[in-house]
């Protein structure tokens, strides 16, 4: 019998190329999807649903119990939301009361959490690399909601947990990258300011596998991961003008602009209750100047070998949109 794992967050972006790796390594796959999820993208893989209840450990733990989980790789979660209350409730909460049900389960091998570069903050200088060693420093509700997960796993003591804390993810499927390719497919081609600035990246495909390394390597700890390259601010648009044989008109908005818009963007999710990808807040990620990461101590300890840097990775991304009439 193989053994099994619970992939919660399994209808979204990540969650289906955490399935497709889950598979390809032998797993039995249950994954956790609300009952009104969109799941007509995973009908085609052999995985059973589980409809978790994660505001109550003793139904997470009846479950675990039933199901015979061996492992639990939590990557549910929000990034857009109207308060830090709505980033807490799903971000924080969940992941507590998963962890705190796999421990009374006594069943479960391993607990990987998917949290996020975010829950580090950005270095304010475009020297240096961030590493499991930087202070803590998020910027954001979010980066402060996946923080306080992951100060709950390592409070649990019995909790066998991994951390990773993945930089910008992106890859077929995902559509917040997509409103940025269209953008420059479109031959517009925009930045906030004029700023030194350098990015990190992680193929979806990669962060799976690093996922399913953790699974049985790496013991309560934490662990960066990207792509392990530099990327200044102009090259996903370049490589995305190279892929598609464009150009485009670059132009940068003033800060200040770009905060008026964001305000009312804000204002417009008051009223329509619908979290928007662009508030005031998430301004400080956007113009932060270095998120560049070390991987070193996922390569050494989990054996993490990425596989695709950018421009691999988004060749394999922008053939998948057009295929699928996403682009």
């Amino acid at each position: 019998m193989s053994e099994r794992v619970l992939i919660t967050g399994a209808s979204g972006f990540v969650g289906f190329h955490l399935i497709e790796a889950a598979l390809k390594n032998g797993l039995e796959v249950f994954a956790a999807v609300r009952k009104s999820s969109k799941t007509d993208h995973l009908k085609n893989l052999n995985v059973q649903y589980a409809y978790s209840n994660f505001n109550s450990v003793e139904a997470l733990q009846a479950e675990i119990e039933q199901n015979k989980y061996d492992y639990i790789i939590h990557a549910a979660g929000v990034t857009k939301a109207n308060s830090a209350a709505d980033y807490d409730a799903i971000n924080t909460t969940y992941t507590i009361n998963l962890a705190k049900a796999a421990v009374a389960s006594g069943r479960i091998k391993k607990f990987v959490f998917v949290s996020s570069l975010a829950a580090v903050g950005p270095l304010t200088t475009v020297e240096g690399i961030l590493n499991e060693d930087n202070p803590q420093l998020p910027v954001t509700a979010y980066g402060h909601s996946k923080k306080r997960a992951e100060e709950a796993l390592k409070s649990i003591t019995a909790l066998n947990y991994v951390i990773l804390r993945p930089t910008a993810v992106y890859g077929p499927r995902d559509k917040d990258i997509l409103i940025v390719l269209k953008q420059f497919a479109g031959r517009f081609e925009p930045y906030i300011g004029k700023i030194d600035q350098y990015l990190s990246f992680i193929y979806v495909k990669d962060l799976a596998q690093a996922c399913i390394l953790a699974l049985t390597k790496g013991h309560q700890t934490a662990y960066l991961i990207s792509d392990g390259k530099r990327y200044n601010r102009y090259e996903l648009a370049n490589i995305t003008k190279r892929l598609l044989n464009v150009t485009t008109l670059k132009i940068h908005l003033p800060v200040g602009l770009v905060r008026v818009i964001a305000g009312l963007a804000e204002s417009v999710s008051r009223v329509t209750k619908k979290p928007s990808a662009l508030n005031v807040e998430k301004l400080n990620e956007l113009t932060a100047v270095n998120w560049i990461c070390s991987i070193e101590k996922a390569q050494r300890e989990l054996s993490f070998t990425p596989q695709y840097d950018l421009n691999r990775g988004l060749e394999e991304t922008l053939n998948w949109y057009k295929e699928h009439k996403w682009l």
